[in-house]
């Protein structure tokens, strides 16, 4: 791609193109907080050597949610290693949706992957510390790290989650029983709440994909994470991240990305850029129905798969 291209120009138009495909989403329902969210936000943001470029509702603040999955991952492989994590969590994809109990029962009693719901409150049962605000602050420390500023949660969409989690309680204390959990459940469940209310922007979430893309070294050129806790995450990502939705989309897009239900998409071009989009209606897998509609006119017209 020339060095000259109008990456600004293309932008705009998938944002104005795009936005209309929020009809055929829903704003989330079981956690209340989110559902006050507008539903006709579009944005989108692309990190590239140039520089950040971005369009429509690119500096509206929501929470990670399961974004942030990638991040409490990062941490436990750096922390703990990769045969302590892979001993709690599996590494293959699943078709049931990402809170779902069933393959707990029915597989080998422990979570499928680490960016289900499940998966992920084990891996935050392995970051360390003393408390939960010490294992919280690895998590908003390697995001500070890469974004160079002070990490936020939105306290109301934090109290919301906890007061209404219901399902991720019992996957918690399911996990327990099966010696899949490591600690004390309701911290470990505070912990992982307070991650997914962690807040961002869709300009943040490009210089996150953008430090992906780089295999861990952030803007100013420092090593946060080793390349192959990267290249880990970023596998996942490719055959995980969009729930059981992620083979269509490798299809369609073909390209590392993580959902989350309140409307993010973090995407990685490995080597090349760092992308984002934000719309918080979402289809019946719990992705952002714009989101994915922008991903995928930008990967045709910057063909941009990996594959």
């Amino acid at each position: 791609m020339s060095s000259v291209f109008d990456y600004s120009g293309l932008l705009n138009e998938v944002v104005q193109e795009c936005r209309k495909h929020a009809e055929r989403g829903q704003l989330p329902s079981y956690i209340p907080e989110l559902k006050k969210a507008d539903p006709q936000m579009a944005g989108v943001a692309m990190m590239t050597a140039r520089g950040l470029f971005e369009a429509g509702d690119t500096r509206q603040n929501f929470t990670l949610q399961s974004i942030s999955k990638v991040f409490s991952l990062l941490v436990a492989l750096e922390r703990r290693g990769v045969e302590v994590v892979f001993a709690k969590v599996g590494s293959e994809p699943t078709g049931d949706s990402f809170n779902s109990i069933v393959k707990l029962e029915t597989s080998e009693q422990k979570p499928l992957n680490p960016m289900i719901n499940a998966g992920a409150i084990a891996v935050c049962s392995l970051i360390p510390g003393a408390s939960v605000e010490e294992r919280f602050s690895l998590i908003s420390g390697l995001l500070e790290s890469i974004l160079d500023r002070p990490i936020e949660i939105d306290e109301a969409v934090y109290l919301s989650e906890k007061e209404t989690g219901h399902r991720n309680r019992a996957l918690a204390y399911f996990l327990k029983d099966i010696n899949g959990l490591e600690g004390d459940v309701e911290e470990v469940l505070d912990l992982y709440f307070r991650q997914c209310s962690i807040l961002v922007n869709c300009a943040d979430l490009a210089r996150i994909g953008m430090f992906l893309a780089a295999k861990g070294i952030n803007g100013a050129g420092t090593p946060i994470v080793s390349a192959n806790a990267v290249r880990l995450v970023s596998t996942f990502m490719v055959t995980c991240g969009m729930y059981n939705g992620s083979g269509e989309f490798a299809i369609q897009v073909g390209i590392p990305a993580k959902s989350g239900i309140s409307g993010g998409i973090l995407g990685v071009v490995p080597g090349q850029y760092g992308l984002a989009t934000y719309g918080p209606a979402l289809d019946r897998k719990g992705n952002s129905v714009v989101g994915i509609s922008m991903l995928r006119r930008l990967s045709d017209v910057l063909d941009f798969s990996i594959f």
